[in-house]
């Protein structure tokens, strides 16, 4: 038996890596075909990812790396994909949300929905240490090194992270709400709250329902809403709200309304402003895919964009994805898809690399430099990668020349986090 296993071990990593690189080649390829001249034309096969009956035994080799502290060269011989390995995901997958970038090789997240129980863990470099259980969200400002953390009942803001303590907001209208998102302002005095039963306003002495907002005073009004989604302008001048059912609505800082951005796909998704504060952009949805649209600041009050409209107020910068996550540097958007891309695009919709990773994007954070970039995913899945260093392996889809230091496999019901 043991000399059965030796032989057919370079077996496996040779089948593992030939099939692997034809794949990429060939979708590689059918994407840049796709893109130069137009998917209608594509009259090849859509590629196939035959490696589905080694994700075992790799996947149990890659365990054994771990726990014997050879991992470097187990990611040498078997380079990770992500098709080969969806019955794993399939099981025991959570999403990797609210990350954000603390110093150095330094950032923080959570394991887990706004739905669930959550873990809070920190990641230094490639070292994972849980944090407080009782952390159920948190934030980061825009500007200023802000953090904001919520336990059950209480948020706190902080000048960097374990730094000084700014404000504590003792909750009670939105006390035991899952927060999807959580963002403190700029001077940590006041947050922004984003819950699936409505999107918040939290300041010292209130907790002002921003959206939805029930206009008509309909007795059987809810503020429960879907795909619930909010951003805050850098300076914090603006807030940007939407839902499933609502138009994003732009406001100012108070929370009163200035304009509204009707959708130009089917559902409003995502928002987000540029680094420099010149541009919105709001995403709709309509299944896996979706329109991105950019407003200049000079619109915002009084605009109406009307949905499925074409209008002088926005300018299309995609007309592809359905957007989950994003950031923005200084020249371009990241932005994260439910097909599992991240794709960087800038104001005026120019493509300027894309990269598959697999699995809806669930979380992103950058460092200040613009080199270190982490995405989390739905699949238990949390990337890093260096921008712009290049390809690390034949595996890679995409053209954007990043190089991928290392994934982690944040597995429910595993007694450890895998790296690979």
């Amino acid at each position: 038996m043991i000399n059965f296993f030796k032989k057919n071990k370079p077996d496996i990593q040779e089948e593992w890596n030939s099939k692997g690189e034809h794949y990429a080649k060939e979708i590689n390829e059918m994407v840049e075909f796709g893109e130069k001249n137009g998917w209608e034309n594509w009259k090849g096969k859509e590629p196939e990812d035959k490696r589905d009956h080694l994700a075992e035994e790799v996947i149990r080799q890659l365990k054994q790396a771990n726990i014997e502290k050879r991992v470097e060269r187990f990611r040498n011989d078997f380079p990770p994909s992500h098709s080969p390995i969806i019955s794993f995901l399939e099981k025991q997958s959570q999403s990797i949300e609210q990350l954000h970038f603390i110093n150095d090789q330094k950032i923080v997240f959570l394991t887990g929905t706004a739905y669930q129980k959550r873990q809070a863990c920190l990641l230094n470099n490639d070292q994972t240490l849980e944090l407080d259980k009782n952390i159920n969200a948190i934030g980061k400002s825009k500007q200023d090194n802000v953090f904001a953390i919520a336990t059950e009942s209480k948020i706190s803001t902080f000048k960097s992270w374990e730094g000084e303590l700014i404000s504590e907001f003792t909750l009670n209208e939105t006390a035991n709400l899952g927060i999807t998102e959580l963002i403190p302002f700029n001077d940590g005095h006041k947050l922004l709250i984003v819950t699936s039963e409505g999107i918040y306003l939290v300041s010292k002495n209130e907790e002002k329902l921003i959206h939805p907002l029930n206009e008509e005073n309909e007795e059987d009004w809810s503020s429960n809403i879907d795909m619930e989604n909010a951003t805050l302008s850098d300076d914090n001048e603006f807030i940007v709200v939407g839902d499933q059912c609502y138009d994003h609505r732009i406001l100012d800082s108070n929370g009163n309304t200035l304009g509204s951005i009707g959708p130009q796909s089917s559902y409003p998704h995502f928002c987000l402003f540029s680094k420099d504060d010149s541009q919105l952009i709001s995403n709709s949805c309509h299944f896996y895919n979706g329109v991105t649209i950019g407003i200049n600041p000079d619109r915002f009050i009084g605009v109406k964009i009307e949905a499925y409209t074409e209008s002088d107020d926005y300018k299309i910068i995609d007309e592809e994805m359905r957007v989950y996550v994003g950031l923005a540097t200084r020249n371009y958007y990241i932005l994260g898809d439910a097909y599992g891309n991240i794709k960087a695009i800038d104001k005026n919709g120019k493509k300027i690399w894309r990269h598959f990773l697999g699995s809806t994007i669930s979380g992103m954070t950058i460092s200040d430099d613009e080199q270190s970039l982490w995405v989390g995913s739905s699949s238990g899945i949390l990337h890093k990668l260096i921008l712009g260093k290049g390809h690390r392996d034949k595996h890679t889809i995409g053209n954007g020349n990043h190089y991928e230091e290392f994934r982690l496999l944040i597995w429910k019901n595993e007694p450890q986090i895998w790296k690979w």
